[in-house]
């Protein structure tokens, strides 16, 4: 087996288990919605942390004009 054979069986197997773990982490998830009766409240908060971080991100990363 070649090295090339190689690196194809083994971004092979890279990607089932990717599509595994995505599997397993929606299947998680829609558990996690059917045990409590405010997922989408929970989905929308979550929504806001995310922005609110990526902002807060943005901001540390952008240079600062005002000199």
């Amino acid at each position: 087996m070649g090295m090339k054979d190689q690196f194809q069986d083994k971004s092979e197997q890279w990607q089932q288990q990717a599509k595994q773990k995505a599997e397993q982490a929606k299947q998680q998830g829609q558990r996690g919605r059917q045990g409590q009766g405010q997922g989408p409240d929970r989905d929308r908060m979550r929504d806001e942390e995310s922005e609110r971080l990526r902002r807060e991100e943005q901001e540390r990363l952008d240079p600062d004009y005002d000199m």
